[in-house]
């Protein structure tokens, strides 16, 4: 994509009424604009992310046997009132409307209600199971606290996969292979390294869960670290364990974190409350066991805007960043500056890299500064006097490494950066 083109331009501030470092950043590098304070669209660079994001996601959750599907958004008051969750006091950060009619419908924040629902029109035998649907939808909250940008928000993107099980054994199976999983998400979008299994309150619907937490002073959460096991324990289970899991230690650090995800046993409580049944191989009635798993894209991005930027910009990992190489041409309005921009351009797209150019006729500061803010991995600098050396400049965004290749040598670097 030529830059010149790009409908988004970067700006030097966010708005005055944007506290949180993700949104400030990502709104200033032209990645997303701020409808109001938890509700925000996605740009051309924005959604380039988000759909890479997803497709990590997606790799992962077809791994293990999941299957995609995609539910409404409006939601029947009725079922919800059979599992006790229509009520304001047991949930309270429903977004409710009302048809012409006067019935009263809710915008989904989750949909294990419905989707419960729904199987019951898939499930009647044990052949019939394990199932593991799950969908990449649009979630509504109605936060009262929506100042971390991107990371809480009252209109976002979620992955929320269900597992119908014939039995706790066949539930806890599936269970630990989507933890696994959601630590292969995180390794690839970069967090890995920071991000802990950690043990939290599971609420109403079982005694612990499985939280997915990233250490970072913009977090919400408070956890308690063992370095060794790479697991921790949320602050609101801490007086209840107050020792690793895993290794037993009692030497755990305490760290500021943001959750990227959640796992949960649900049991029966949804399947006995919509009576999604199944006969077993002796014909006798029982009702399915089911897990539920969160993680959101969105907050996903946030929470890598966070973790891995600068004091200059963003700097996105390889497998989300929105382009491969950031090839910044400088003097362009000398005819062979041009010539051989367009050149590598090309070549670089044959290859197939994907390749932001940045043609805009703009000092070389102005455009460095550019860079720098939307933070593709490799900036490739094609000036008069890269050209008068016969070499290429390649810069690496994360750490800074400087490399001068033949043009040649380009071929092998582009193949090289697609293993």
């Amino acid at each position: 994509m030529r830059q010149s083109q790009l409908l988004s331009k970067t700006r030097k501030e966010a708005p005055k009424d944007e506290v949180s470092r993700n949104a400030e950043l990502l709104i200033r590098a032209g990645f997303i604009h701020k409808e109001m304070a938890g509700v925000y669209s996605f740009l051309p660079l924005g959604l380039r992310v988000l759909n890479k994001v997803n497709g990590v996601i997606r790799e992962e959750m077809n791994a293990i046997g999941g299957q995609e599907i995609l539910l409404a958004a409006l939601q029947d008051r009725e079922l919800w009132e059979k599992t006790g969750r229509w009520d304001d006091a047991v949930v309270d950060n429903w977004f409710k409307t009302k048809l012409k009619s006067g019935a009263e419908l809710g915008l989904g924040f989750t949909h294990e209600e419905p989707l419960t629902a729904l199987m019951k029109n898939h499930i009647r035998s044990f052949r019939d199971l394990p199932l593991y649907p799950y969908q990449i939808q649009t979630k509504f909250r109605n936060e009262t606290r929506a100042k971390s940008g991107i990371m809480r928000g009252r209109e976002f993107l979620m992955k929320d996969l269900y597992s119908f099980s014939r039995d706790e054994k066949e539930h806890s199976l599936f269970y630990e292979k989507a933890k696994l999983a959601y630590m292969n998400v995180f390794d690839k979008v970069g967090i890995g390294e920071t991000t802990y299994i950690t043990s939290a309150s599971g609420g109403t619907f079982s005694k612990y869960s499985d939280e997915f937490q990233t250490i970072t002073e913009a977090g919400e959460d408070t956890i308690y670290v063992c370095e060794g096991c790479k697991i921790a324990i949320n602050d609101e289970v801490l007086e209840s364990k107050k020792a690793c899991g895993n290794c037993q230690s009692s030497d755990l650090k305490k760290k500021k974190s943001v959750e990227v995800g959640n796992i949960f046993n649900l049991g029966v409580r949804f399947s006995e409350a919509l009576n999604l049944a199944y006969l077993d191989e002796e014909g006798k009635e029982k009702f399915v066991v089911m897990g539920s798993y969160g993680l959101g894209p969105t907050r996903l991005i946030g929470t890598i805007a966070e973790v891995l930027s600068d004091k200059e910009g963003l700097v996105w990992p390889k497998r989300v960043a929105p382009f491969d190489i950031h090839l910044v041409e400088i003097g362009g309005e000398s005819g062979e500056v041009r010539k051989v921009s367009e050149r590598i351009y090309s070549a670089l797209n044959s290859r197939g890299l994907e390749v932001l150019f940045d043609d805009r006729d703009l000092r070389a500061g102005e455009k460095f500064k550019d860079s720098d803010l939307i933070g593709i991995p490799l900036r490739l600098i094609i000036s008069k006097k890269t050209l008068d050396e016969g070499l290429f400049e390649i810069k690496e965004r994360s750490g800074g490494k400087v490399s001068k290749v033949k043009e040649g040598g380009l071929r092998d670097f582009a193949d090289d950066y697609l293993k």
